[in-house]
């Protein structure tokens, strides 16, 4: 993946305003590894309170499940990183919020917390709309923790195009 600053994730971010407001609908986030940095990035584009209607960061475990409503069994089962948990965390957002359009991102940033069956760098993805199309992919980063966490951003931001996309053309 091409090596991604400030101005290419705001550019991105603008994209999905548009892409949002040309349809009428809100965007909700749940975060993990990125730690709001996706709510920043989206907030930084002036005008975004039309189109973002709130973020929750859950880092710790135990935040997935009260705050969005992950089950015990998910976690237990697949852990606080897979797509599962992304999955129930972008669902349990759009049904703890006012949006129609919701993304999750949770991984493992770095430097540490690896394992051989999830290596640092990995980092699961869920989009999800109210109506039900959803959409989830794992992606494998490399670099140091900053470069996985903007890289998880750019990726989350382009999802949501994809997804806006992918509804329109599943509706027309």
């Amino acid at each position: 993946m091409i090596a991604m600053n400030d101005q290419m994730l705001q550019h991105l971010a603008r994209q999905v305003g548009i892409a949002l407001t040309r349809h009428g609908l809100m965007l909700v986030s749940a975060e993990s590894c990125t730690g709001g940095w996706l709510g920043q990035t989206i907030t930084s584009v002036a005008g975004s309170s039309a189109w973002y209607e709130r973020g929750f960061i859950t880092y710790a475990t135990i935040s997935k499940h009260e705050m969005l409503g992950v089950s015990a069994v998910t976690l237990q089962q697949h852990g606080a990183v897979s797509e599962q948990t992304a999955r129930e965390m972008a669902e349990g957002s759009i049904t703890r919020s006012h949006a129609q359009v919701a993304i999750a991102i949770t991984g493992i940033a770095g430097p540490e917390g690896g394992t051989v069956e999830k290596p640092v760098g990995m980092v699961c993805f869920a989009w999800a709309l109210k109506d039900g199309l959803a959409r989830n992919e794992t992606q494998h980063f490399s670099g140091d923790r900053e470069a996985v966490r903007r890289q998880s951003v750019a990726v989350a931001l382009q999802g949501v195009i994809d997804l806006l996309h992918d509804a329109v053309t599943v509706i027309t």
